[in-house]
């Protein structure tokens, strides 16, 4: 009787603190986005698709038109923090072929990375990303921070720079579609 009513306080206790409110994602996780980076001058392109509540499959291509590219593909994570913010996470491989080369692709590298997204007021985002690159022979950091309009809910411009990514250190303008 006495273990009874201990876990029937201890139900009513946990009950009391626990939130009661279910948490979406803030960001939409399935979009179209084509971009134009400068120094050195890029043009790219990147589609994700949301699968399940937390899940999101990436593909993105980017190239200077001259006979190279980084072709990258793989799986993130996302789950909201708050209700005004969203933590992701990818895993991809890059494929990276240099203007020199006559092969299908010079290199093979992995990338990790973890990233938030925040509403700042409400069209206006804010977000930062730091990861790893990896190749068979050494690692550098990337990273990213960006500002995104949100004009509509399918259409956001923004403006983001990249440090340190395979093209090195950009300035990119991006217009993304979400669907």
């Amino acid at each position: 009787m006495a273990s009874t009513k201990f876990i029937k306080k201890a139900f009513l206790l946990a009950t009391a603190l626990s939130s009661s409110t279910a948490m979406a994602n803030n960001f939409p996780y399935s979009f179209f986005e084509a971009r134009i980076g400068t120094s050195p001058g890029t043009y790219g392109v990147q589609v994700n698709q949301q699968f399940t509540e937390n899940s999101h499959l990436i593909a993105k291509a980017d190239t200077k038109f001259s006979g190279d590219w980084d072709i990258s593909g793989g799986i993130g994570f996302n789950g909201p923090v708050n209700e005004f913010s969203d933590i992701y996470g990818q895993l991809l491989l890059h494929n990276v072929k240099d203007k020199g080369s006559d092969k299908f692709g010079d290199e093979m590298l992995t990338e990790i990375n973890i990233g938030f997204r925040v509403w700042l007021m409400q069209q206006i985002e804010v977000g930062a990303q730091y990861g790893q690159l990896f190749d068979s022979n050494d690692s550098k950091n990337i990273g990213s921070v960006h500002f995104r309009f949100h004009s509509t809910e399918q259409l956001s411009v923004g403006a983001e720079a990249k440090f340190n990514g395979v093209y090195g250190g950009q300035m990119m303008m991006t217009a993304r579609f979400t669907f």
